[in-house]
């Protein structure tokens, strides 16, 4: 399976993490590749990673790829080519038709926000608007609406095919890979009430990128170290194999309830370290750089703008 991304045409920073000495390189189709959209000057289009060089595709993102059932053929397309170090990165998937996020999915961060492990995973929704690419601005609200701006490093899964009530020994079947994700959320508003919504889907504040990273490379993405920093100091440092509920289990339980559709993205939470919990708290502000790295998918790096 494949690695997928949506790009523009400046400069692409690889991950600050290095992938284990175990997990096969990503290049060729059956090692793993990577796919992702840029932006050009007529608009998206889905690219695939060779090397230092990004091949344009005949598909406007990631999600039309995946929903064209194309994720099969693209490693034997050619096409006009993008140099890698100039690619400007847009969300893995721009449009997607589902944003599902969990919360409380890290023990530690459970006991860091004061909270009981759930028997259920806890789920909330984004919209597209609030995503961001991987080196985009990430837009801070106005201080008289709220400065309590917080990050939240986490491991999206990105689903390949169509699926509803998913054993789960056929899970990752219906995965094509993974990215990295910021959760940003503002924390009053995220408490106001018993709903988390309002305080997760600020628009242009979510980073979702740069690549996805297909399981045939990743698999059920565990043991991958996940982390944040804020102004080059480290915020979050944690593994993936603390979730309370791995791909697997997120899968299953999710398409009991939902059809899982080609290009939805599910945000499997995040660890310890966040803003909120630390004492006294720590909130994002204007001119602040917030990087969000995940092991053998890279890192997004997004410079906070407004908050004023």
């Amino acid at each position: 399976m494949l690695t997928f991304c949506t790009v523009r045409h400046v400069g692409f920073a690889t991950g600050s993490q290095k992938p284990k000495a175990d997990l096969p390189s990503v290049g060729a189709y059956g090692d793993g590749m990577q796919l992702g959209t840029i932006r050009t000057e007529r608009g998206t289009a889905a690219v695939r990673v060779d090397g230092d060089q990004l091949v344009v595709l005949d598909y406007e993102d990631v999600g039309a790829l995946l929903r064209a059932g194309a994720i099969d053929v693209v490693s034997a397309i050619d096409g006009p080519r993008v140099p890698r170090a100039n690619a400007d990165w847009a969300p893995a998937v721009t449009n997607p038709d589902k944003i599902i996020c969990v919360g409380l999915n890290y023990a530690d961060h459970i006991a860091e926000m004061g909270n009981t492990p759930p028997e259920f995973p806890t789920c909330f929704s984004k919209f597209s608007g609030s995503l961001i690419g991987a080196h985009d601005d990430l837009h801070l609200p106005p201080a008289e609406v709220s400065i309590q701006n917080d990050w939240e490093a986490e491991l999206c899964i990105v689903i390949g095919a169509a699926g509803r009530a998913i054993a789960p020994e056929d899970a990752l079947d219906h995965v094509a890979g993974y990215t990295a994700f910021n959760d940003f959320s503002v924390r009053d508003w995220q408490k106001r009430t018993s709903q988390f919504l309002l305080g997760k889907t600020f628009e242009k504040a979510s980073a979702l990128g740069p690549v996805m990273t297909t399981t045939s490379v990743l698999g059920a993405a565990d043991g991958l170290a996940i982390s944040s920093f804020v102004n080059g100091a480290v915020k979050q440092s944690s593994n993936t194999e603390h979730l309370v509920f791995g791909v697997v289990d997120l899968i299953s339980e999710l398409s009991k309830a939902i059809t899982l559709v080609p290009g939805d993205v599910i945000a499997t939470g995040t660890p310890g370290g966040v803003g909120a919990a630390r004492t006294p708290p720590e909130w994002l502000s204007n001119g602040d750089e917030l990087v969000i790295a995940i092991e053998g998918i890279g890192e997004i790096r997004n410079r906070c703008v407004g908050g004023l």
